[in-house]
């Protein structure tokens, strides 16, 4: 399968635990055990609520959500080598957080804003994966289609007339 293929399951909680796990972040039960402890119940999301520090747990929250949804995007929009994807965050206690997705085009070329997304992260919590899944899939929608939605430049090489179309000094 090619790596540039979103797999065709949109099971969003089980591609966010692979991707725990596959990074190296934690062990698959623990992986399984946070997104369920985090994203499925009432809210608020107590545990984001009784951190010891709660801007770093959100912050990792919201990177741990995102970050794969992001990838699996930039994975099925061919993008070129020199670009990049970015994800920041803007952490709020109190208010909304926000999510910011950015392209990067690389050669000094105006940066693109891909998502900016509003949430508060202790009401990020959903009935039921299903709910998750639905959620996730229009993010990753809207990631897919504003990176569509973005030329890539021409490189410089294909710029540059042809031999014969080369001006002729007399």
């Amino acid at each position: 399968m090619s790596n540039r293929i979103m797999p065709a399951c949109r099971n969003w909680m089980s591609y966010l635990m692979d991707s725990l796990v596959n990074a190296g972040t934690m062990p698959s039960w623990e992986a399984l055990q946070y997104l369920v402890t985090n994203l499925l119940g009432e809210t608020p999301n107590p545990h984001l609520h009784q951190s010891k520090s709660p801007y770093e747990t959100i912050q990792q929250f919201l990177h741990r959500i995102y970050g794969p949804i992001v990838e699996a995007a930039s994975r099925t929009v061919e993008i070129p080598d020199q670009a990049m994807i970015h994800m920041f965050t803007d952490i709020s206690l109190m208010g909304k957080s926000a999510v910011l997705v950015v392209y990067f085009p690389g050669q000094n070329a105006p940066h693109q804003l891909l998502l900016l997304d509003s949430v508060p992260a202790w009401d990020l919590v959903f009935e039921n994966s299903s709910a998750f899944d639905s959620w996730a899939e229009e993010r990753y929608q809207w990631i897919v289609k504003a990176l569509q939605s973005i030329g890539h430049p021409v490189e410089s090489s294909m710029l540059e007339c042809p031999d014969t179309l080369q001006p002729i000094l007399v």
